[in-house]
């Protein structure tokens, strides 16, 4: 008998605006359990923007519009539901994703390498089963704080925590090439796909990466504190890492965080604050908040 097929269905919406769309599709991946297995938003016309979701298993009868409204108080156009035919549905919504630019950055899949110059702002990313592809919001305020710190300062020693798909880890090498570079992610897969990344993006050699929980890791125990960390993780984690931060991010040194909700961040602010460090800039991007911060 052969196997049975698991039901994977397929959740789309159309809407006027680009910022709607987003949060909507912020609100899927982050604040709805469980969350779809691939998600994307697309330009789909004049004034017209796609979200398309994907759920392996399927729906079991939810109600995401009724979900949905509980959490977003702008009208939504209806999420309408059609199962999906048996094909490599992952393959399909990542070919969707277009190039993202984030200052000099260039970010974009195998499927647009024919569309995008090679070249050391260019950043061949296929997320797989680790987070970060530039598209949601925090990624995206990661990699614009790259762009700026490293324009203005010359970074020695850099710490990516939680590096997802290492794509900031491979933006900071790349723009700073003299760099020492250290990536952490306390999930292995996502570790196994940011190496890869890192090789692809021929940095492979520049960035020492390993499986770590927060900063207890022995490579950072025994490291000198480090000229810029970069976190994009959630405001929980974040506010429970804020004492450790502050052995781990040098005198003066520079701290980014992400994965924080617009709301969420006075209290992720007074965590670091009471632990030495004071903001030099706060993000908003479609509902979540990018942190510069600098350890006194």
């Amino acid at each position: 008998m052969p196997p049975e097929k698991i039901a994977i269905e397929k959740v789309t919406a159309d809407f006027a605006g680009r910022d709607l769309a987003m949060q909507t599709a912020n609100a899927l991946q982050d604040l709805i359990e469980p969350a779809p297995d691939a998600l994307t938003v697309f330009e789909n016309g004049p004034a017209s923007w796609r979200l398309e979701a994907y759920f392996n298993g399927g729906l079991d009868g939810r109600d995401l519009n009724a979900e949905l409204a509980g959490i977003i108080s702008e009208p939504l156009p209806r999420l309408i539901v059609g199962d999906v035919p048996d094909l490599n549905w992952v393959a399909i919504s990542q070919a969707a994703l277009p190039p993202v630019e984030a200052g000099r950055f260039v970010v974009h899949g195998t499927h647009d390498r024919h569309r995008v110059p090679r070249g050391p702002s260019s950043i061949l990313i296929d997320a797989g089963e680790a987070f970060g592809t530039a598209h949601h919001a925090t990624t995206l305020g990661c990699l614009l704080a790259i762009d700026r710190l490293t324009r203005a300062e010359d970074f020695r020693t850099i710490l990516d925590l939680g590096c997802g798909s290492g794509v900031l880890a491979i933006a900071a090498a790349k723009a700073l090439p003299r760099a020492e570079i250290i990536a952490t992610d306390l999930d292995a897969q996502s570790v196994k796909v940011a190496a890869e990344n890192m090789k692809l993006n021929g940095v492979g050699g520049r960035i020492a990466i390993c499986k770590a929980d927060g900063v207890r890791h022995m490579w950072l125990r025994q490291s000198k504190p480090f000229d810029l960390v970069i976190a994009n993780i959630l405001a929980g984690p974040l506010i429970r890492l804020a004492p450790g931060m502050s052995r781990t991010v040098r005198r003066g040194g520079t701290l980014v965080l992400s994965g924080i909700l617009i709301p969420q961040a006075p209290q992720v602010i007074a965590a670091y604050r009471a632990c030495g460090f004071h903001v030099l800039r706060h993000d908003r991007l479609t509902g979540w908040s990018t942190l510069t911060l600098q350890r006194r």
